[in-house]
């Protein structure tokens, strides 16, 4: 938002009221879900990028014995095509019921767990609301140094998700040590995180040169890429706005606006869709989303006011 829709006095009072409960949910994160420091998720829900390569790993060595029939929604509203596949929801199926099984105990679910992997996209995410959550503390004049002691925590973390190999930061299967290998767009929350690696500025020239629109979920240089199935491909306007934000921050004002107007210009051609064909624009899932059309209000607009 805008310096001049802000008023720190009137936030000050609902600040004071939940930092405390904001720093105890971070700490809940140290103190479960760390792997050398990286955020794990424990379900592909959990990073909100369901069926993303990053997940195949641990998803291969699941056996989804018992999950029994179950009704999906999505497919009842969208074309299957551009969903995750049974084998997929198989798998989040089994995750759930095991989670309800163990009472979402923490401590239960991890010993022997089948699913565990350090994540860029909970990484990054945290680290920049640690970021964010200590000037707050300081707003208020609190004691930030136990934040500021997890922010070197999870910079230490984000390093151990550089893939050499890929030259790009990467998902890791916890339980195996293997890497995803796939340039996702959460790789590309870096710069959201206020980490930045030349590399990575190299790598996002590539993949944007690889399609019209936008940062896709997998580039089309990716064996797995598929343009229309979730996030296997397409284009979302949510992960644009949080990479350009990066962007910014990194002073790659050109970039940032370049992504900006490229989202805004799909939106204008193809609608509030839930996602996009990042080679052609061509809509797919949801075709009236509010996520998108919060994006659009928000930020990629020309008459949005910023965010």
């Amino acid at each position: 938002m805008q310096q001049s829709h802000r008023d720190p006095e009137i936030g000050a009072a609902r600040m004071e009221m939940l930092f405390d409960k904001m720093v105890a949910w971070h700490r809940w994160f140290m103190a479960w879900r760390l792997d050398r420091g990286a955020v794990c998720v424990t379900h592909p829900w959990e990073a909100g990028r369901d069926n993303a390569p990053d997940w195949d790993v641990a998803m291969a060595a699941i056996t989804p014995d018992g999950v029994g029939e179950y009704k999906r929604r999505d497919t009842s509203h969208v074309d299957s095509s551009m969903r995750p596949t049974k084998y997929d929801y198989d798998r989040y199926i089994w995750l759930v019921q095991r989670g309800a099984r163990l009472g979402w105990d923490e401590a239960a679910m991890l010993d022997g767990t089948p699913f565990r992997v350090a994540d860029p996209t909970m990484t990054f995410t945290l680290l920049r609301a640690m970021r964010d959550l200590a000037v707050m503390g300081a707003a208020l004049g609190r004691d930030t140094g136990e934040i500021e002691g997890w922010i070197k925590v999870l910079e230490a973390g984000a390093a151990t998700l550089w893939n050499d190999d890929l030259g790009c930061y990467d998902s890791r299967d916890v339980r195996s040590g293997t890497w995803a290998g796939a340039v996702s767009n959460a790789s590309f929350l870096c710069w959201y995180a206020g980490i930045d690696r030349p590399e990575m500025r190299d790598l996002y020239r590539d993949v944007l040169a690889q399609v019209k629109y936008g940062v896709p979920s997998l580039p089309p240089s990716d064996d797995r890429f598929d343009g229309k199935r979730y996030w296997r491909g397409p284009v979302w306007g949510v992960m644009n706005l949080m990479i350009a934000l990066g962007l910014a921050d990194m002073g790659l004002t050109d970039e940032a606006e370049a992504l900006r107007a490229s989202t805004a210009d799909l939106v204008a051609q193809q609608g509030f869709a839930e996602y996009f064909d990042p080679r052609d624009g061509g809509p797919a899932g949801g075709s009236s989303f509010t996520w998108t059309a919060a994006i659009w209000l928000g930020w990629a607009s020309p008459n949005a006011q910023g965010v």
